[in-house]
């Protein structure tokens, strides 16, 4: 009897519906067929059953926070159980044992988490029994059966496993060692928080921050652009001054002479250029592509997008989504035309059918066995879904990957981009653009909201003639760099801090080295957002002082490279490829651990927060402060405790008690000393830089009447607060 150990619950469920079966305690009984003759068992991980050691599991006295003890390097890394999950390991682990179990079937993710979680379980238990390998890409009946047909042997993924296992390893040793030096350091500036680092997170917040000071030090600056509306042979049209290929006059009275030059003067048609453009149809979707289309055309975050289309997956109508590649195999290919044949069915792609082309079989943009990875592009599976049986957020996604796969089956789309060159009095030079449509092509299918309108340049010649109707000019601000949205941040992270925002990035970069993994990216931000590093606000990516104060202490050291971290990613794939030794580059992490801490001791002394908020960092949501009393409840006596995000009265549930304090008020941190002295005294100190609309001001907080106001130093000026 064979054993098949899944990832997740549902995916074992996934994995045996087309087998007769009966649903035990923690795992499935699989009566015999074809495939199983004498039957199997299928049990199930929940995602990661097991987890690195806690320091003190090596030594007692790591338990410490000290400087003294750092940095912390076990000879021989452990994992052991979580608390929460043991009762399935118990099971898994009884199913191991079981005598009439001959060979397991490795069923986890086909990637290399998914190789890490089932592995880790097989060795606590202790078993060592023949190990297979189930790898599909969707879960359709027909890919599951094919795959337990096809089984892989145990040699074939135990690379996948050591790069996972050193990347893990890595993560340990660099953000246990990081985050305790940088804690302890910056508690001795003043702050009492948690400072979490890691060897993916830092240099992604690095990357933040940066974009904050780039925005933080732009000085905006006044410029001036010259307009003409001319007139030609009873045709008008508008141009914009330029001088060597530049439009904008720094200097108004510089902009006035011009256009008082230009009055009425006679015009010219110097030039009119014309070039074509041709747009070839998008890339079908790997998970970083996906993640940031989802976000730009639905501010979904890069976690929401991987979420539903990670349900999608489990209901077997996507394929796998952690994918880094953006091409299929020739199998995959010659399933298209039935795929795209039952979506024509469906009344939302009615329209868009019959397709330019009927089959992409031999198009190398999308079909390359050499360039699929572990998985191929993500694309809608054979087991095609009306889109109105899923939810909206299903919906949403299901259309952006089907209508990928559809516009691979278009023409390109072609524009042609024109510019006219007016010449005033033989010498002020003036230019218009126009672009005209000349063939929709994949247009039609993908940015049905996006479409760029023609803008059609007047019909003239070159040299005819006429003068300058008007002239005016236009007074506008140099603007700072923007924010990114968490869609280009995911952009980012892939390209190691190269922006780029088009999808020919698999072209652009012929060996991707990004920060973290198709699969981790979006738990990096989530993570960010979690320590209170980053703030989102209408999809706008902020740094918070915290995450300032943490990138200013780590300054220019290793830890905040997005290249040497790319760097970094690269060797760990060569490790998942056999091309590397996962054993050096452990010592490599080690050496590297012990340098982070010296860094971080050595320059200390020398850290400067100036302009930053740094007495509002005092651990306002962390783990160790939540239900920490801080006061006594003004209307019932009740305790006021740490709830997280404000403070909040113990007898809510009992006598329905509603007294709260916000822990940010008008853009102001509250700290847990001033509640403190508000709960006990009914004032707090004076706080500055309370801000509302464009206005701030200083003022303490005062607690009348279960209600707290602004308290003014005069004492006279009270107003409830928000």
């Amino acid at each position: 009897m064979k054993l098949i150990i899944a990832e997740k619950p549902d995916q074992a469920q996934t994995l045996c519906s087309g087998f007769q079966r009966v649903k035990r305690d923690g795992y499935i009984e699989v009566k015999p067929n074809e495939l199983f003759p004498k039957g199997a068992y299928c049990t199930w991980a929940i995602g990661h059953l097991t987890q690195l050691c806690a320091p003190e599991s090596y030594q007692q006295e790591w338990k410490k926070w000290s400087i003294s003890m750092l940095p912390l390097i076990p000879d021989k890394f452990k994992y052991e159980v979580s608390k929460s999950k043991a009762k399935q390991f118990q099971i898994i682990k009884k199913l191991l044992l079981d005598p009439n179990v001959t060979e397991i079937i490795h069923a986890g993710d086909a990637g290399r988490e998914g190789e890490l979680i089932i592995r880790n379980i097989i060795q606590l238990s202790g078993v060592k029994k023949p190990l297979k390998r189930l790898w599909i890409s969707s879960l359709t009946q027909a890919s599951i059966n094919e795959g337990f047909r096809r089984l892989l042997n145990d040699e074939d993924t135990k690379n996948l496993y050591f790069e996972a296992y050193s990347r893990a390893c890595a993560d340990w040793l660099v953000g246990m060692n990081a985050s305790r030096v940088y804690t302890l350091l910056l508690k001795e500036k003043g702050m009492n928080d948690v400072f979490s680092a890691g060897r993916v997170q830092t240099p992604t917040l690095a990357l933040i921050v940066k974009r904050e000071k780039e925005i933080e030090n732009f000085k905006s600056e006044p410029f001036w652009e010259i307009i003409a509306t001319f007139q030609i042979n009873k045709k008008k049209y508008k141009g914009t001054w330029q001088k060597d290929q530049q439009t904008r006059v720094t200097d108004e009275q510089m902009a006035l002479k011009i256009a008082e030059f230009c009055k009425e003067k006679r015009a010219e048609i110097k030039d009119i250029v014309k070039e074509r453009k041709e747009y070839q149809p998008p890339l079908l979707f790997n998970l970083s592509a996906l993640q940031a289309t989802a976000n730009k055309t639905y501010k979904f975050s890069p976690k929401k997008t991987l979420d539903v289309v990670q349900s999608l997956y489990q209901k077997g109508i996507v394929s796998y989504p952690r994918s880094d590649s953006t091409y299929v195999t020739k199998g995959e290919a010659e399933l298209f035309p039935a795929i795209l044949e039952k979506l024509s069915r469906f009344e939302e792609y009615k329209d868009l059918f019959p397709l330019p082309k009927t089959s992409i079989l031999n198009n190398s943009r999308y079909v390359n066995e050499k360039k699929v990875t572990d998985h191929y592009a993500i694309i809608p599976t054979e087991q095609v879904t009306d889109p109105s049986r899923l939810n909206a957020d299903e919906q949403k996604m299901y259309d952006l990957i089907v209508r990928r796969l559809i516009a691979a089956h278009y023409d390109k789309a072609i524009y042609d981009y024109s510019t006219l060159t007016t010449l005033v009095d033989g010498r002020a030079e003036f230019i218009t653009k126009g672009k005209q449509q000349i063939q929709e092509g994949w247009r039609k299918v993908i940015f049905q909201n996006d479409k760029e309108k023609d803008e059609l340049l007047p019909q003239v010649q070159k040299g005819e003639t006429g003068h300058v109707h008007k002239v005016e000019t236009k007074e506008g601000k140099t603007q700072p760099p923007k924010r990114y949205t968490e869609g280009q941040l995911i952009t980012l992270m892939k390209t190691a801090g190269k922006y780029l925002d088009n999808d020919e990035l698999e072209k652009v970069l012929n060996k991707v080295e990004g920060l973290g993994t198709e699969a981790t990216r979006a738990g990096i931000i989530t993570m960010l957002k979690d320590r209170k590093y980053i703030e989102v606000k209408k999809n706008q990516v902020y740094a918070t002082d915290k995450g300032k104060v943490l990138i200013e202490a780590i300054g220019n050291h290793i830890l905040a490279s997005p290249e040497m971290t790319a760097k970094w990613e690269q060797r760990l794939s060569e490790i998942g490829e056999g091309q590397a030794s996962a054993a050096l580059f452990m010592e490599q992490t080690k050496k590297l651990s012990a340098k982070i801490v010296a860094d971080a001791i050595q320059f200390a002394p020398n850290w400067n927060f100036d302009g930053l908020k740094v007495e509002s960092i005092q651990r306002s949501n962390s783990k160790f402060t939540i239900g920490k009393k801080v006061g006594k409840c003004k209307l019932c006596n009740g305790d006021v405790v740490d709830k997280g995000e404000f403070y909040g009265c113990t007898n809510y549930k009992v006598n329905n008690c509603k007294f709260t304090i916000s822990k940010k008020i008008l853009g102001k941190n509250i700290t847990k000393t001033n509640v403190q002295k508000l709960l006990s005294e009914g004032t707090t100190n004076l706080i500055k830089g309370f801000k509302k609309g464009e206005k701030t001001f200083d003022a303490k907080l005062e607690l009348k009447d279960g209600k707290i106001n602004f308290l003014f130093t005069q004492g006279t000026k009270q107003q409830p607060t928000p």
